[in-house]
């Protein structure tokens, strides 16, 4: 009886970690409105759906404890950020559960300027994943609002796949 509870237990287990597989820990879909956006960046700037309305948007999921944030930081810095900067665009950094001196540490260490804000109690996270869905991820909104790419640690062939969709969806009129 004890094995076939431990079998029917570790059945149960893959089929939780195919359904996350699946989705990439988001619960969120391309094609689907962004969740209620409202908070502050760093600046004091105020960030809400309806203000990100008519510009391409990159929410860019990370933490100072992560080596693929690490990893990717210098690529959005230079290959996106840089890029559009100057376009109908912008790139927010949103540092997972971290006090505002470690995050200010961080942004430092990393050389980035785009702006940033924290995410303390990681709500704002959990509205795009799964419960205990890992970080690095990027959100890609179109002009509407509508989630047009989502990405889930660094791959160069994807990440080079979402600024071709940026590029595209800064050239719509």
């Amino acid at each position: 009886m004890k094995k076939i509870i431990v079998f029917a237990l570790l059945i149960i287990a893959q089929i939780g970690i195919a359904q996350e597989d699946s989705t990439r820990g988001y619960r969120v879909h391309v094609g689907e409105e962004a969740p209620q956006l409202d908070f502050n960046l760093l600046d004091g700037t105020s960030i809400t759906n309806e203000n990100l309305k008519g510009k391409v948007v990159v929410l860019q999921f990370t933490a100072s404890w992560c080596s693929v944030c690490i990893k990717e930081m210098p690529h959005l810095e230079a290959e996106v950020w840089q890029k559009f900067k100057n376009k109908d665009f912008i790139l927010i950094g949103i540092d997972l559960k971290e006090d505002r001196e470690k995050v200010d540490r961080f942004i430092a260490k990393m050389q980035v300027t785009y702006p940033f804000t924290i995410d303390e109690d990681g709500s704002l996270f959990e509205s795009f994943t799964l419960p205990k869905a890992g970080v690095t991820r990027n959100i890609v909104l179109d002009k509407t609002g509508k989630i047009i790419f989502l990405s889930r640690l660094y791959d160069e062939k994807e990440f080079e796949e979402m600024v071709h969709i940026i590029d595209s969806e800064l050239k719509k009129a």
